[in-house]
């Protein structure tokens, strides 16, 4: 016999099971598979080539989770916003102050991780919103129909999202609580995806917030998978890319319990672990694809491919800076001095080389003295990580 929908939540335990109660061996294995080969992506280049690389991928996760919203702008409006250059159209220029918004909130949470609340927890979701909205003057904060979103300030109204109604404001503390309690715990290594994912479904399912609970989340879990991606591999990339069947799952894992088979809960368990499953498979697919990017060999033969096509295109480019490039890519910051021996060219032409990288952005110092970087710049990303951020080789509208 199907169980009923309650008519109102209001008691914890109608949100049970908050975990999956079955299949778990099977997700378990899948996880440690994901989890190993994430933590062998962070030893595969150099600590500073690693840290260029996340600055990109926080780009992309603001670009991703506002997609998912319908409120994205193009990848060059959000450099330039970082750039703090906005455009004259109001439209074009609130969609550069959210995603901007965005990027600050994920460095600033990121930031404050070991230090204050654990990332699964209600208070954390709570900064996580105050983050993002607290950086966006009143006009950027309105819902659609036309409510002040505050800060970090839990829903004080009955709401529906679809054919789901939250529970009211005033069950929001106990549900929350029960959320603290099972999710708030260090869970071990193995289980880290899975109670992640199942974390981010159950907090959609409070829905606490008037608006923003969407971003809020993910940026919620992106604090929880840090120990694992080190902002190396996006959830939000992937979650963007198969927005549908996002919401489809997110939808289906709301299922009350069908019968004596399904778990002990009043929600479907077997709902739930097919939503852990299909997020994490989304993890495997994002870790799977940066792995493959981070292939030496083949950031070899793209660094040469990027190099052999500008220097076909621009004469100041030359084939003798593809292998200091790789180099960078592999050792970190090299000084000016063996950047240019590197080349094998002469002083003034592969210093006037060096001048002309940096200027189109392919490699970056912080002074005229200071070591160099690479870089991964909008315009190079199809040759260097082809697919990972396709839009950003797009035309802006």
């Amino acid at each position: 016999m199907k169980s009923s929908a309650i008519a109102q939540y209001t008691l914890p335990h109608q949100f049970e099971p908050l975990l999956p109660q079955s299949g778990l061996d099977a997700l378990r294995e899948r996880s440690r598979a994901v989890i190993e080969q994430s933590l062998r992506l962070t030893a595969a280049a150099h600590p500073d080539t690693i840290a260029s690389l996340r600055e990109l991928v926080r780009e992309m996760n603001s670009y991703y989770s506002n997609r998912i919203e319908g409120q994205s702008t193009h990848p060059r409006n959000i450099g330039r916003a970082l750039r703090r250059d906005f455009s004259d159209k109001p439209d074009v220029a609130r969609l550069q102050r959210i995603a901007l918004a965005h990027i600050e909130a994920e460095r600033a949470l990121e930031a404050g991780l070991g230090s204050g609340p654990v990332p699964l927890s209600g208070s954390f979701i709570q900064q996580a919103h105050a983050e993002l909205y607290g950086r966006l003057a009143e006009p950027d904060r309105l819902t659609s129909d036309g409510e002040v979103i505050q800060p970090g300030q839990w829903r004080t109204h009955l709401v529906a999202v679809g054919r789901h109604e939250p529970p009211p404001p005033a069950a929001l503390p106990a549900f929350l609580g029960r959320f603290d309690q099972v999710y708030g715990r260090m869970p071990r290594l193995e289980d880290q995806l899975i109670v992640a994912a199942a974390a981010h479904q159950r907090m959609a399912w409070i829905h606490p917030f008037v608006d923003g609970n969407g971003r809020a989340c993910r940026l919620q879990t992106h604090a929880a998978l840090w120990p694992l991606s080190r902002g190396l591999w996006s959830v939000s990339r992937g979650l963007a890319r198969r927005r549908d069947e996002y919401y489809e799952n997110l939808d289906a894992a709301d299922a009350p319990r069908q019968g004596d088979l399904d778990g002990r809960g009043n929600l479907s368990d077997k709902a739930l672990r097919r939503w852990c499953e299909w997020f994490i498979g989304i993890c495997e697919d994002q870790v799977g694809f940066m792995t493959r990017m981070f292939d030496l060999d083949g950031m070899k033969t793209r660094i040469q491919a990027l190099i052999t096509f500008r220097a076909a295109h621009d004469k100041r480019i030359r084939p003798e800076a593809a292998l200091p490039l790789y180099h960078l890519f592999l050792a970190g910051p090299t000084s000016r001095g063996e950047f240019q021996q590197m080349t094998g060219l002469g002083e003034r032409t592969a210093r006037n080389l060096l001048s002309h990288l940096i200027e189109t952005g392919l490699v970056t110092s912080t002074g005229h003295v200071a070591p160099v970087r690479i870089a991964f710049p909008l315009d190079a990303l199809q040759f260097l990580l082809p697919e990972l951020y396709p839009e950003a080789a797009t035309r802006e509208d």
